[in-house]
């Protein structure tokens, strides 16, 4: 049943001409920083016609990375990517569905050249992101893996997971945006084939993706931004009644051994420099962390990690180690997941 669902989203997609011929606006909902949007608007038409995402899921500060698209489709997000990490950087995009990343590969030469690189930095692949061994991606080989409104349509997403938390470096970044939901789809609903194409069907119930993140080896991670969708489709509407939606954007670090299951006191600060491109006054590590130029930040163990042991390390200044244990984190409690107001949220361990 669960490859079927997926050749059902391999025809789906397939199908598909433009965002115009979606159903439903739920995988349509992105929100780009202006510096993004302005590279967004010089693609190839296109490559911008056929994206499907929700959300926009590039993370700061990835000058020289190598980056991972998963789901990347007609190549929209790998060609910004291509953009930001520069010449030197690589980006690799990863999709199912041969038709998109043929428009993705037409332009390759083109969007370089438009660049200014001597040679493309990006590799297009077909395959499945949950056997990412399949396509050659190595351990330990990737600085950042984002993904937009892919996953959702992934019968295969723990072990999406798995693979993703096999191929980052340590310190590395997920960083994708998704759709949720506040129940479980039915297993009706999970094999409606409109349902799943249109990002409905197979959205990830809040809770049971914090279980499963957490058996990958995420004990915490974090939202950046929530927004409830609504099904503006009658029909599908009337399937999935009574549920909620929320198009979310997930940062999560692989850092095993200095992630812990709640937020605990070390003591410890944190100061934004003001040094990441494009954010010279504060930098928000999640919807309720945000970091002022110059100012110190009391910050749980967790956090402090997250800004101390990645590639966000050169830009903070860090008071105190974890020499000494105050207990729990001033304030933390055991939150359940936000209602998808942008305002409220915490961490997804449910304790800030």
């Amino acid at each position: 049943m669960s490859e079927d669902i997926r050749e059902k989203v391999k025809e789906y997609y397939s199908a598909l001409q433009s965002s115009g011929d979606l159903k439903t606006s739920v995988c349509s909902c992105s929100s780009a920083s202006q510096e993004v949007q302005g590279i967004i608007d010089d693609l190839p038409a296109e490559v911008n016609e056929r994206f499907y995402g929700c959300g926009s899921p590039i993370p700061p500060m990835i000058e020289g990375c190598t980056v991972l698209d998963l789901g990347c489709g007609t190549g929209r997000d790998v060609f910004v990517l291509s953009k930001l990490v520069g010449e030197k950087g690589r980006v690799i995009g990863v999709d199912m569905t041969e038709s998109q990343l043929e428009v993705g590969r037409r332009h390759q030469d083109e969007v370089a050249r438009a660049y200014g690189y001597a040679a493309s930095n990006v590799e297009f692949k077909c395959g499945y992101i949950e056997d990412l061994a399949a396509l050659g991606i190595a351990d330990d080989s990737i600085d950042v893996v984002i993904s937009n409104c892919v996953i959702n349509l992934s019968p295969f997403k723990e072990q999406v997971f798995s693979e993703v938390w096999r191929v980052l470096k340590e310190g590395g970044e997920l960083y994708f945006s998704d759709i949720f939901v506040d129940r479980r789809m039915t297993e009706a609903q999970q094999n409606d084939p409109v349902l799943r194409g249109e990002c409905i069907g197979g959205a990830m119930y809040i809770e049971d993706f914090r279980r499963l993140m957490r058996r990958v080896g995420w004990e915490d991670f974090r939202y950046t931004a929530s927004r409830v969708k609504h099904v503006d489709d009658a029909e599908l509407a009337a399937k999935v009644e009574g549920a909620t939606f929320f198009s979310r954007i997930v940062r999560a670090f692989k850092l095993p051994a200095q992630l812990e299951d709640l937020c605990e006191q070390y003591n410890q600060k944190a100061t934004y420099l003001g040094t990441i491109p494009g954010m010279p006054d504060c930098f928000d590590l999640d919807d309720h962390h945000r970091f002022m130029k110059d100012v110190p930040l009391d910050v749980c163990g967790n956090s402090c990690a997250m800004v101390e042991n990645t590639r966000f390390g050169a830009a903070f200044a860090i008071e105190g180690d974890r020499s000494v244990h105050y207990g729990p984190f001033p304030g933390c409690g055991n939150i359940p997941y936000d209602t998808g107001d942008d305002e409220d949220g915490g961490c997804g361990c449910g304790c800030c």
